[in-house]
């Protein structure tokens, strides 16, 4: 069974690297205008990436923020209720 997976892991791994020369082949024939082209969308990639991350950091920021404003009231009310009742 392990020989069986260390295969896939091998086929894998080939795979991958035929991939990566692929790719490099086929960038180092393209023109400099299609490889200006590509750049472009890469950098509007890696751009809209960078947009998202930083739009979801912020809503986890207010999530959290929100969360704590919560605890933190529900604690006061928590320890004021136990005042009243001890002071009964």
């Amino acid at each position: 069974m392990a020989t069986k997976k260390s295969n896939s892991k091998g086929i894998l791994a080939v795979l991958g690297i035929g991939a990566g020369v692929f790719a490099w082949w086929k960038y180092k024939n393209m023109s400099s205008e299609e490889k200006a082209k590509l750049k472009a969308k890469i950098d509007e990639t890696g751009n809209k990436i960078k947009e998202t991350v930083a739009e979801t950091a912020e809503k986890i920021k207010k999530t959290v923020a929100d969360v704590e404003g919560t605890l933190s009231e529900k604690y006061e009310q928590l320890k004021n209720a136990s005042k009243n009742e001890t002071n009964k």
